[in-house]
């Protein structure tokens, strides 16, 4: 779901306690037994600040169709290998959910020191398929790790 839908809402928590929002481009991968995510985004961005106070992220997509999906996760930030292999992923990946990273001012290469890889490891994800909200067909799925 989170694939097809591409884009999502992600919150952080400011060192003061206030939450706060932006909209992300994550990508995931599922290996069999681990989904891990990632985000390309600057690691010099109010969002990293708020990440170093608490290193955790709730992000939620939507589709005019209803359907919702939300991955509570912790973070890290990779390193360089790390940054290589995400832009290397974005770059690599068919659109709409790969792009190629040098049209964000700034990230002309991955060692650019504005562009970051934020590591995403799901604690919680809840999928609500848009069907329970329209029809009542379906059923929420939740997984906490």
């Amino acid at each position: 779901m989170a694939h097809r839908i591409v884009w999502c809402v992600a919150a952080t928590t400011t060192p003061g306690g206030s939450p706060s929002t932006r909209v992300l481009h994550p990508i995931w991968s599922w290996d069999g037994q681990q989904l891990e995510g990632w985000i390309a985004t600057s690691p010099s961005s109010p969002k990293a600040r708020h990440l170093a106070a608490t290193p955790a992220l709730s992000l939620t997509y939507w589709h005019p169709d209803h359907d919702t999906c939300t991955a509570d996760c912790d973070t890290s930030w990779e390193d360089a290998a790390g940054e290589r292999a995400l832009w290397e992923r974005f770059s690599t990946t068919a659109e709409p959910l790969g792009y190629d990273p040098r049209i964000i001012p700034g990230w002309d290469a991955p060692d650019a020191p504005t562009f970051g890889a934020l590591r995403l490891r799901p604690r919680r994800l809840r999928v609500l398929p848009g069907s329970l909200i329209r029809t009542g067909e379906g059923r929420q799925l939740t997984w906490r790790g």
